[in-house]
């Protein structure tokens, strides 16, 4: 039988660690769960706010609604021949499938390392690092439908990936609630090294032909020297996208700023979000209870009793002087609730 609590502070199932409160909180551990919830029409008609690691959102005032925790776990894998299919719960903490494929040889996410949050949340977001994305290893991913309360399966395609972006961030906002989804990987690595500091540090630590652990480890060591622990620091990771912005726009940012730090992108020149900030004079800055981080501008901190309130307009604040000095405009990659 489920047990919907009522009045329940979400302070500790944010990674920003704010302090605010659901009207409704229910915990999903199996897909039945939640048949069995929304057998009851009232919890059709309320606000809805599905979360799992809390680790992508800032909730900016008390939840009017009902909070669906997903917690649904389990990993299972099958092999053909070099090709290996994993599929995960929705529950599963990220970091913890990464490590149970560089274990086991299963390459594919190891760029991928440490990045927080849960595995349901990861191709809503087509979470991203280091040059590989969640579309780079998608296979597909099975969602319940809440008007239906029926289960689906999205391939790909049908998840429409775009940059930081899936179809579960618009057409289908709301309307679906992943409980799985299935990676395809491979036991022949074709190692991504290019991007960042990987080649770098790699370098520095004397290896010449590197394994996916070896890339893990890299990958999670530049994290961990950047970013912020959520568990001593409230954060929710990166809070901006890099811009990409057109090739005639780059070239006038570029004639201006030549030291611009810049990617090339599909459709244009990806800049560095945390770059432009820095330039702005943001990085470490602490505003009241809040701030950027030391070690990298382009994420916020609560330094302790911030509100949601106070983190966006400090977000808004940046937005508004890089776009002042750069003429480009950030995007916020946390969802904002409330």
């Amino acid at each position: 039988m489920l047990q919907i609590q009522e009045d329940v502070s979400l302070k500790n199932f944010n990674t920003f660690g704010i302090d605010v409160s659901a009207k409704y909180f229910v915990e999903i551990a199996h897909e039945d769960d939640l048949v069995e919830l929304f057998m009851d029409p009232q919890w059709l008609q309320v606000n809805r706010l599905v979360m799992g690691g809390g680790s992508n959102m800032l909730l900016k005032k008390d939840f009017d609604g009902l909070v669906i925790r997903i917690n649904i776990r389990g990993i299972e894998h099958r092999l053909a021949q070099n090709d290996v299919f994993v599929e995960a719960g929705a529950g599963e903490v990220w970091n913890d499938l990464v490590n149970y494929c560089v274990d086991r040889g299963y390459a594919g996410i190891e760029n991928l390392s440490l990045i927080p949050g849960s595995v349901g949340a990861s191709p809503i977001q087509n979470i991203g690092a280091y040059g590989v994305e969640l579309k780079d290893v998608f296979k597909s991913c099975r969602a319940f439908e809440v008007a239906t309360s029926q289960f689906k399966a999205f391939n790909k395609e049908d998840c429409g990936f775009g940059y930081r972006d899936s179809v579960f961030k618009g057409a289908l906002k709301e309307q679906y609630i992943i409980v799985s989804v299935k990676f395809h990987l491979s036991l022949v690595p074709n190692l991504n090294l290019a991007y960042g500091a990987i080649g770098q540090e790699l370098a520095n630590r004397n290896i010449a032909h590197p394994t996916i652990k070896d890339v893990s480890r890299v990958v999670s060591h530049i994290r961990v020297s950047k970013l912020p622990d959520p568990s001593t620091i409230g954060n929710a990771g990166s809070f901006f996208k890099n811009p990409v912005i057109g090739t005639e726009q780059f070239a006038e940012v570029h004639a201006k700023f030549p030291e611009v730090v810049h990617y090339p992108a599909a459709n244009g020149v990806k800049l560095a979000a945390g770059w432009l900030i820095e330039q702005c004079g943001w990085k470490g800055k602490v505003v009241g209870n809040t701030g950027t981080w030391k070690n990298q501008a382009l994420v916020l901190v609560n330094h302790g009793g911030a509100t949601g309130e106070e983190v966006y307009s400090l977000s808004s604040q940046i937005i508004d002087s890089v776009y002042s000095k750069f003429g480009v405009f950030l995007e916020r990659e946390v969802n904002i609730i409330g």
